[in-house]
């Protein structure tokens, strides 16, 4: 994730909160550094479950808790967050829980991240 990224996430959702484009003023407020949006952090976790599901509308439930921001550094590199899931078992009716890790520089940035799924049938 780069800071071009956060730009264009703050254009699509139309937040402009200065914590996620200026490092003077997020510092300023505490923060690491300029930190990336939570619901971009959390749409990326949904791409992964979706695209391991195999399609957008497998997705039948879907949530998160913010437990760490992610700090976005201003080089061409920006920052890595890794989405590791693990499946919980199957219901009868073909639904099964992933429990998600997101971790960031070796730090979890969700917690209590889960979605359940619908086993796609061919």
């Amino acid at each position: 994730m780069t800071r071009a990224d956060l730009v264009r996430y703050a254009g699509a959702s139309g937040d402009f909160n200065v914590i996620h484009w200026s490092e003077r003023l997020a510092t300023k407020v505490g923060l690491p550094n300029v930190i990336a949006h939570g619901m971009l952090t959390m749409a990326l976790a949904g791409r992964a479950v979706t695209t391991w599901a195999g399609a957008p509308d497998a997705v039948v439930d879907f949530s998160v808790r913010f437990s760490r921001p992610v700090p976005v550094p201003d080089d061409d590199e920006g920052t890595e967050v890794e989405f590791r899931g693990v499946a919980k078992g199957e219901t009868e009716d073909g639904l099964t829980q992933i429990d998600i890790t997101a971790t960031c520089h070796g730090e979890k940035v969700l917690s209590q991240a889960r979605a359940i799924v619908r086993r796609q049938r061919a």
